[in-house]
């Protein structure tokens, strides 16, 4: 299977910008987190939006170059094909105007039964819409 890729725009607003000018470190968490949930939003099934909930488990980040106030960035978003387990791992990278990769991350994810109130193994159906058929 290969992993379908998900794109979102962002722009740095004032309130994203640290006292170096650029975006804060906390806020490329927030972005990772948002740009996923969209993903998830985008292509799930409403019933397992329903049924189940995605948390982070671990966050690797590169911040390779900055980003400031007013620029726009396009994150693109894919899922490591998953054998088996709650844990999925998820690729990202924020890419400049100028074609640049500004930061990349590689992050971790658990998916919890909401009813339930724990981790369960990724259901075929629930990882189906992320992946397309090689």
């Amino acid at each position: 299977m290969i992993q379908t890729v998900f794109e979102h725009r962002i722009t740095a607003r004032a309130d994203d910008i640290d006292e170096l000018g650029h975006v804060n470190n906390a806020v490329w968490v927030r972005w990772i987190q948002d740009v996923a949930t969209a993903h998830w939003r985008s292509a799930a099934a409403p019933e397992h939006q329903d049924a189940y909930i995605w948390v982070v488990t671990r966050h690797e980040i590169d911040y390779l170059r900055a980003v400031h106030e007013g620029e726009t960035v396009t994150a693109r978003t894919w899922i490591a094909p998953v054998s088996k387990g709650a844990r999925s791992k998820r690729h990202m990278e924020f890419v400049g105007e100028d074609g640049k990769v500004r930061v990349k991350a590689e992050t971790s994810w658990a998916i919890v039964d909401v009813a339930a109130q724990r981790p369960i193994r990724i259901p075929p159906d629930v990882l189906a819409p992320f992946m397309s058929p090689s």
